[in-house]
């Protein structure tokens, strides 16, 4: 074993058996397990965050198939590369089988026509793909390599999956078994929270840790909390805010406060700001809340999510974090109405689905001489002229007579003071 590549290198899996996690595609009754097993795997897509394990079962894969099996990195490779690897696969008198596994990772940093390129021969059976992503692969990989593959999406590791990896490092010839360590498990814990589902960040945070403290007089490297929370230093944040995690945050945070959860709302946009996301873009999802959320219930959150937009343009970070929680909190704590959303998008399927007539004449328009003479404009009453400032008279198209859009629910305010 080489020591001088990283501890998180060297306990990569070489076996089924060897890895940690993912139990819920990777238990011995699952169909992932039985296709490696059985060494008939076809097409797949492991989709999940960094640290998950999907190059680790990838490497497992290339130790039990007995397949060629060619990697290539997608930041790296081009179409060359791609060829490169089919040629050997077709090769039969170096490869048999006429076929291989090509592992890719990252393929969602793949263009179009890089990953056209593998269509063809993974249709004909010539490549078996297994590609990895942190991307959401529905987004970013070719609809006819998805059709054609497995998507199997891989969870970050839970706290007690990483905390087992720590210990078989501890145990392992591979891994740090040539020290005389003492750790408490509470430490191991400690270190395994704050990777938070990233097992490459808890082997390279334990290996920081053991290889710049002293070894004690007893002969031992002692390893306290202190040494472990300076090695792993701040807990991870599984956010990024160009990816899918950007998408599934941005939700929950508008989710939080048409929910009218204050503590859920403040969270997510914790969330969102530690990540980079830009404060311009959560202040106008909060303008667009107050008017599809809060709506009539409470007028006033359009007026307090606008000011706060143009106080977060031109207060900046990191003081615009103050300004958006309590744009948030305001929001989140408002009574709710969807009625002028709804009423909105009922008018819009209207026209554009209906003949829904013409302009009542009286209520058009004369903004020429002699245009009154074809009715425009005639019997108009205008409303400032009766009792209360309103009257009755048609508004709606005759074929639209009786339509109701904007239909009040208990929470709307009574704007009309005669009612």
């Amino acid at each position: 074993m080489n020591y001088n590549e990283p501890l998180a290198f060297r306990m990569k899996p070489k076996t089924l058996d060897d890895y940690v996690g993912q139990e819920h595609i990777l238990g011995k009754d699952k169909i992932l397990y039985r296709t490696i097993k059985a060494d008939r795997l076809s097409s797949i897509i492991l989709w999940g965050p960094p640290g998950c394990g999907k190059t680790s079962l990838a490497k497992v894969i290339s130790n039990t198939t007995k397949y060629k099996f060619k990697r290539i990195n997608a930041v790296s490779s081009g179409v060359g590369d791609i060829k490169s690897a089919i040629e050997d696969a077709q090769n039969l008198l170096l490869n048999p089988s006429g076929k291989c596994i090509l592992f890719i990772d990252e393929i969602h940093r793949f263009n179009k026509l890089q990953q056209d390129a593998l269509l063809p021969y993974v249709e004909n059976g010539t490549v078996i793909l297994i590609g990895a992503t942190t991307e959401n692969p529905y987004f970013e990989v070719n609809k006819a390599l998805i059709s054609r593959s497995m998507v199997f999406k891989l969870n970050p590791l839970t706290k007690e999956n990483i905390y087992q990896v720590l210990k078989n490092a501890l145990n392992s010839p591979d891994g740090l078994a040539n020290y005389n360590i003492k750790i408490e498990d509470e430490t191991l814990m400690k270190i395994a929270d704050t990777a938070n589902g990233d097992v490459r960040t808890a082997l390279n945070g334990l290996e920081v840790a053991v290889l710049t403290t002293s070894m004690g007089s007893d002969g031992f490297i002692h390893i306290t909390n202190q040494i472990a929370a300076d090695s792993v230093q701040n807990r991870k944040a599984i956010f990024d805010k160009n990816g899918d995690s950007h998408y599934d945050n941005i939700s929950a945070f508008i989710k939080s406060m048409r929910g009218s959860d204050a503590d859920a709302a403040i969270f997510y946009l914790a969330r969102a700001l530690n990540g980079g996301e830009d404060p311009m873009f959560l202040a106008r999802r909060i303008v667009i809340a107050a008017a599809e959320d809060v709506g009539m219930a409470n007028p006033n959150a359009l007026i307090i999510a606008n000011s706060a937009m143009q106080a977060v343009h031109m207060v900046g970070m990191p003081e615009a974090r103050i300004i958006l929680a309590e744009a948030a909190v305001y929001l989140a704590e408002s009574p709710k109405s969807n009625a002028s959303y709804n009423a909105i998008n009922s008018a819009l399927a209207d026209v554009q689905s209906k003949d829904t007539g013409e302009v009542p004449m009286h209520i058009r328009n004369a903004p020429a001489e002699g245009m009154e003479q074809f009715g425009y404009g005639d019997g108009y009453k205008y409303p400032h002229d009766y009792p209360g400032h309103k009257v009755e008279q048609q508004y709606l198209p005759d074929k639209m007579i009786g339509t109701k859009y904007y239909i009040k629910d208990e929470n709307v305010i009574n704007l009309d003071t005669n009612n």
